[in-house]
C-alpha cells in the first residue's frame, strides 16, 4: 500500500528545494492541502505545485554522481515556514511511499 506524499514541482520538471549547507533539502508533505498551504505563506514556492511522489519521481530525486547530496523534510501539520519537520534519507522516503513501517519518525526543530 503506498501513502500519498506530496513534494513541489514547476511546469518544467524542477523540484522545489532549498540551498543549504549540507546540501539541497526538499521539503516534502503528507497531503495536498498542507502543500498548498506552506505554498501560500512562501512566496519562492509559487510557481510550483504539488506533486505526488511515485516511483518516478523518486528516481528523478536521487542526485546524480558528483551533485550536492538530497536530503528531505517532511513538513509537519501546519508549519507554513517549513522550519519543523522530519528529515529523511532517500530510502526512507521510498519506504514511507511504499506503506513500509519502520522506526518512528521524530520532528525537528
Amino acid at each position: 500500500m503506498m501513502s500519498a506524499i506530496y513534494a513541489m514541482q514547476r511546469a518544467n520538471g524542477d523540484w522545489f528545494a532549498l540551498d543549504q549547507r549540507e546540501g539541497f533539502r526538499v521539503p516534502v508533505f503528507s497531503s495536498h492541502n498542507e502543500a498548498m498551504q506552506t505554498r501560500a505563506f512562501n512566496v519562492e514556492m509559487l510557481v510550483f505545485k504539488p506533486v505526488i511522489i511515485d516511483e518516478r519521481a523518486l528516481k528523478d530525486l536521487v542526485p546524480a554522481a558528483g551533485q550536492r547530496a538530497t536530503h528531505f523534510w517532511l513538513v509537519t501539520d501546519e508549519c507554513v515556514n517549513m522550519k519543523r519537520g522530519v528529515a529523511l534519507e532517500h530510502a526512507q522516503l521510498a519506504g514511507l511511499i511504499h506503506g513500509e513501517s519502520g522506526k518512528p519518525l521524530e520532528a525537528q526543530a
